[in-house]
Parts: C-alpha cells; structure tokens; sequence
C-alpha cells in the first residue's frame, strides 16, 4: 500500500532481452541499500513491483531488479521501459507514516493519453510556472473520475481540477514537476491510471445493489 507521494526518482539501468510473460527491470534509486529486502514492494511510476534482487550503487545509493509480468506489460507503460527511463519510485507505507496522499495500492487500472500540457506562469525561477495537464482515459473507467476527487498518475497522487466525460484535467504545482518525472512530459504521452480505491468499491456497491445482490 502506497500514498501516491514520490520519494525518489529513478533510472532503468537495464531491460532483460523482452518476453511476451516476463521481463526483468534494473532500476538505479538512491535508497539506502540496507533499508531495501528481497520481497519488498515499490511503487514504480505506479505499478507495484516485487524486488527480486538488490545491491549497492557504485557511486551511492543502490540497485534493485523487478520483474514484469504479462499482465503488468499489457496494462501498464512498463513495456515501453528502456535503459535511461526516468520513474517515480515510493516505498511501501509503514504503520505510522504519514499519510500525505490518499491511499493507494499500485494496481494500475489503464494507460491514460496526455492530450495537452499548458504551462501556467507566475512567480520567478527555472520552477515558477506550474502546469495543467488535460488526459483521456478508456470511456469504461470515467464514471471513477470526479472533480476535486483524487487519481493516481504514474504513481502520483494528483487532484482531479475538471471533468469532462472521458477527459480530466490535474493541476501540479512547482515543487511537483520539480521532484517527479512530471517535468519532462509533454502531449502524447502514455501515463499509468489508477483510480480511487473508495471509487472503485462505490461503483461495485452500486451495482451489487442494482443487481440485487
């Protein structure tokens, strides 16, 4: 389980030779090696992944091998992952942590479309402007999406501004693009969409209900 608040930004180091039901993922983080066992989860830019394999970074911090299955490639942008890829990485939530976010379990529901990114001026500095950013997502999952709701984005937890049918818009602040992947994405790119968990059981109530269930 998860918040959706990024603690670290990572790099694909490697890619296994692809496999239609397997790949292995090589990720540079800067965790402290000791604080990371076999069989944990982290949040990569969404996906919750097994660590499988783990040692120290050659020049501080650490690495660490995932493994994606075919369910997790066909749903999920990670097999679009190459050496160089940026992610937003989070560690699994303890008893006791804060709870910055909203809760998330790392099951992501679709892949979304950025439509448009408009910049949104304002103050001074390479990280004044915020930005807005307007997404599409598969028409069967826009009755989960409501306005000043929250949405999980390639692993963020970001408030939905608007609502217009199978389109939503978030707004990210500076110290948002600054310390997540968000800064480098522009229209057309394919973001990781996992809806509100409190959502998702509202809707199968609903239809439990109207199915007299």
């Amino acid at each position: 389980m998860f918040t959706g608040i990024i603690t670290d930004v990572g790099t694909v180091v490697s890619v296994a030779a692809p496999q239609d039901k397997l790949r292995r993922i090589r990720i540079r983080a800067s965790y402290d090696p000791a604080t990371i066992e076999l069989g944990a989860s982290i949040a990569c830019s969404g996906p919750c992944l097994t660590v499988v394999g783990f040692g120290p970074g050659e020049t501080g911090g650490c690495w660490f091998e995932v493994d994606a299955a075919a369910e997790t490639l066909a749903r999920t942008t990670v097999g679009d992952w190459r050496e160089g890829t940026r992610i937003n990485l989070e560690r699994a939530l303890k008893i006791g942590d804060e709870l910055g976010g909203h809760i998330v379990t790392g099951h992501v529901d679709a892949v979304a479309e950025l439509v448009a990114r408009t910049e949104v001026t304002g103050g001074e500095g390479p990280w004044a402007a915020s930005a807005r950013f307007d997404l599409r997502i598969p028409k069967p999952l826009a009755g989960f999406v409501a306005e000043k709701g929250s949405v999980t984005l390639d692993g963020t937890s970001l408030t939905v501004n608007t609502v217009d049918r199978d389109m939503f818009s978030v707004l990210l602040i500076p110290h948002t693009l600054q310390v997540t992947t968000w800064g480098d994405r522009k229209a057309g790119d394919r973001i990781n969409f996992e809806v509100d968990m409190m959502a998702r059981y509202a809707a199968r109530l609903a239809w439990a209900r109207a199915e007299g269930y």
